[in-house]
C-alpha cells in the first residue's frame, strides 16, 4: 500500500445541525462523530498518518473530549478562514511525505472501507479521484429573478448526468500539492474543484448513499439508525458460525 496522508477537516460552527457544540463533536452511537471518522480511516487505511483540521478555538475542547474515548493517533491543526485554506494548513502538517493525500469532511463517519479503499485505488491509478453517487431526486435550474407575481423562472435540468459528490477525495500528493499553490476562488467548493482547476482531470469512483454529511438534525437521526443497524448485522452469526452453535 502506498504511503498515505489523511488531512480531516472538521472546521464547521453545526449551526444548522443545532445543538450547543459544532456537529463534528456531537455524539453518535455515544462517540463524538470526529472520532468516529478518525477511527473509520485508520481502519481503512492502517498506517496512514491522520491529521484533524480545527478551529483553532475548539482544538483543546477537541483533546480533552477525545481523551476520554479510544481514537486513532492523529495531529491537531488550526483551520484557517475558508475550507481552501484549512486544507493548505493540513497539507504544511503533514509530515510522512505521503505518495497520496485524502481530503475528508469530519461529519461524514459512515463511509465503508471498501469504498474508502476504492477510491484510493482509483486516484492511484488517476491521479485524482472522488466518489459520487447518481442523483435521484428532480433539479431545476433557475433563471432570473422572480417577476411580478413572484414566480422565479427554472427549467428542468436531466438528472441522467448528474452526479452527487462525497468525500473522501483521494489524489497523488504532486497533483494536489500543486494545485493548492492557487490563490483561492470562490468557486474551489472542494479539492476536486481546486484540481480541475489547476488542469488535472478527476476520476468519478463509486461512492455510497449511506456516506452522510451529517448538517441537520434529521441527518443524525438516519445515522443513528444506520449505525444501529450495521451493529447488528455484525452481531448476526454468519452461515458458518450458525453449524458450529
Amino acid at each position: 500500500m502506498e504511503r498515505t496522508g489523511i488531512i480531516i477537516v472538521a472546521g464547521g460552527s453545526g449551526r444548522r445541525a443545532g445543538g450547543a457544540r459544532p456537529k463534528q463533536f456531537a455524539f453518535l452511537g455515544g462517540m463524538p462523530v470526529l472520532a468516529r471518522t478518525i477511527n473509520n480511516f485508520a481502519a481503512a487505511m492502517p498506517g496512514a498518518e491522520i491529521v484533524a483540521v480545527l478551529p483553532e478555538q475548539h482544538i483543546e475542547f477537541w483533546n480533552n473530549l477525545a481523551a476520554r474515548f479510544d481514537v486513532a493517533a492523529h495531529a491537531v491543526v488550526a483551520g484557517g478562514a475558508e475550507r481552501f485554506d484549512s486544507v493548505k494548513n493540513g497539507l504544511a502538517a503533514l509530515t510522512s511525505d505521503p505518495e497520496l493525500i485524502a481530503v475528508q469532511d469530519g461529519v461524514r463517519p459512515l463511509g465503508t472501507a471498501a469504498m474508502i479503499r476504492r477510491v484510493a485505488a482509483a486516484a492511484a491509478r488517476h491521479g485524482a479521484a472522488i466518489p459520487v453517487v447518481e442523483a435521484v431526486d428532480s433539479f431545476r435550474e433557475t433563471e432570473g429573478e422572480p417577476d411580478a407575481e413572484g414566480i422565479v423562472p427554472s427549467r428542468i435540468v436531466d438528472r441522467r448526468r448528474l452526479r452527487i459528490v462525497q468525500t473522501p477525495q483521494f489524489f497523488r500528493a504532486e497533483v494536489l500539492r500543486r494545485a493548492y499553490e492557487a490563490d483561492y476562488r470562490p468557486e474551489f467548493t472542494d479539492d476536486a474543484s481546486v484540481v480541475e482547476a489547476a488542469g488535472h482531470p478527476v476520476c468519478l469512483a463509486e461512492g455510497e448513499r449511506e456516506n452522510l454529511k451529517l448538517t441537520t438534525p434529521e441527518d443524525f437521526t438516519i445515522a443513528e439508525a444506520l449505525l444501529a443497524a450495521r451493529e447488528e448485522a455484525e452481531e448476526e452469526p454468519t452461515e458458518t458460525d450458525a453449524k458450529h452453535l
